[in-house]
């Protein structure tokens, strides 16, 4: 029984991943090659659920919208962690309570900078 994995045991999945991004690549030439090539006005033009388009899809939006969606999502996965905890309460005692109270305080920092940058000012 040996305890130390050699290279050579790596072997098989790189056949693998090989012999998949094979077949990925090649179905996508040929796929290229042997498609219908039907190139008109109505397929290339942009399609929104039968509405014609107006304007230009490239307009910039505010970096505000961006900002309050990355915001949402970091305090969301965070509020996520607190889960685990919640459900381990007992059994994790007082210095899981110490933990929590000090992950919770570093999140409210990181809320009270984002207040204070007023990066969820819309004006």
């Amino acid at each position: 029984m040996k305890s130390s994995s050699m290279p050579v045991d790596y072997l098989p999945i790189i056949i693998q991943m090989l012999v998949a991004l094979g077949f990925v690549l090649f179905t996508m030439v040929l796929t290229h090659m042997i498609g219908p090539k039907r190139k008109t006005k109505d397929k290339l033009s942009p399609f929104e659920a039968g509405i014609e388009v107006v304007g230009n899809a490239r307009t910039p939006f505010s970096i505000k919208y961006f900002l309050v969606a990355i915001l949402f999502v970091l305090f969301d996965v965070e509020v996520i962690f607190m889960y685990p905890w919640a459900v381990n309460f007992k059994e994790m005692g007082v210095n899981g309570m110490i933990e929590m109270f000090i992950f919770m305080g570093t999140l409210l920092l990181g809320f009270i900078y984002v207040i204070k940058k007023k990066a969820l000012d819309w004006e």
